[in-house]
């Protein structure tokens, strides 16, 4: 077997460069960090596993930046700045340097692209599959981080973006022979591709959603499966028109092609879309600032007081979904 980098090497090689402030370079075993006065710190932590949440032949580079995103779409949802993350890697047996290079092109990438620096981490071998763990660190005015639980009668439903889209690309990837494929234009099946392959996170709406709103979530799960989360834990129900939901124009020529793909839409999840509800009050302005972060919202329900949600298709009558998100176990 060929030399390979010790994790030494590849820690100063590689990931050193993307330290940030308070890292060190990587040459400690923790990190410091002082809030600016003010300011609370937000965390969240996401998981992925090869052959869960990508596929191991994706390219090295795209692994590590929705392994990044993903999370940096749990700090928009919540109104807050990315400050900084912490990497764990766990790699299998059959690393090589040339993967662990262009991995860490992609972090370096999406670093300097969201002003997001590396504060430390750990690195180990498995004899399991390739497993990634990213904790990212973010900051809100102190008492200010936008909660998933707090929704109130009244308040109105908005998502960011289009919903479906990574889980028609996923189900592409999955069967690419499939009848419904056909029905798309090139640039259409590559969009969809595209949109599991590489999520986009609202960063640029989190202010936004933090003056304006007054509970929101990201969409990873599935939209009608994370609504139900966001109001069950506010014990309210909502009234969602079904027509409202915004789909891009490749998830609406799949959805004509095989009108059972709209449950997929709605259900398959990886969307990492914002969530939001938003006061009466509010709903203008907050579609200002959505115009001012170049980033398309959409009203598609009212909550209720009653705690049942109603999903009504655009002839009025009620949809169930006989399965309302990804289950992780």
């Amino acid at each position: 077997m060929p030399d390979r980098l010790s994790e030494f090497e590849f820690i100063a090689r590689y990931l050193a460069p993307l330290a940030g402030e308070g890292a060190y370079g990587l040459t400690d075993d923790a990190a410091s960090i002082a809030p600016p006065a003010g300011q609370d710190l937000v965390l969240s932590t996401d998981m992925l596993s090869a052959g869960t949440h990508f596929f191991p032949d994706d390219p090295a580079g795209a692994i590590a930046r929705k392994a990044l995103r993903v999370n940096l779409s749990d700090l928009a949802a919540k109104g807050a700045k990315p400050l900084g993350f912490l990497l764990g890697l766990a790699l299998p047996g059959d690393w090589s340097e040339p993967w662990l290079a262009a991995f860490c092109d992609g972090l370096r990438h999406d670093v300097g692209h969201f002003d997001v620096p590396l504060l430390g981490g750990d690195t180990v071998g498995t004899r399991g599959i390739l497993t990634i763990s990213i904790t990212v660190l973010g900051l809100v005015p102190a008492g200010a981080m936008l909660r998933r639980t707090t929704a109130q009668a009244g308040d109105r439903i908005f998502v960011s973006g289009t919903i479906g889209d990574a889980a028609l690309g996923l189900k592409a990837r999955l069967d690419p022979a499939a009848g419904w494929l056909a029905a798309l234009a090139a640039d259409e099946r590559a969009f969809l591709l595209e949109r599991y392959l590489l999520p986009r996170p609202r960063l640029a709406l989190a202010e936004g959603a933090r003056r304006h709103a007054r509970a929101g979530m990201d969409v990873s799960d599935g939209f009608v499966g994370d609504l139900r989360k966001m109001l069950a834990g506010a014990g309210v129900g909502a009234t969602v028109a079904l027509d409202k939901v915004p789909l891009s124009q490749a998830a609406s020529a799949a959805v004509a092609a095989a009108p059972d793909l709209f449950e997929t839409a709605l259900t398959g999840g990886d969307d990492y879309e914002l969530l939001l509800a938003i006061p009466a009050g509010e709903a203008e302005a907050f579609r200002a600032a959505a115009r001012a972060a170049d980033i398309a919202v959409t009203e598609v329900g009212t909550v209720t007081a009653d705690p049942v949600i109603h999903f009504v298709a655009a002839d009025g009558a009620d949809r169930a979904f006989a399965r309302g998100s990804y289950l992780h176990f």
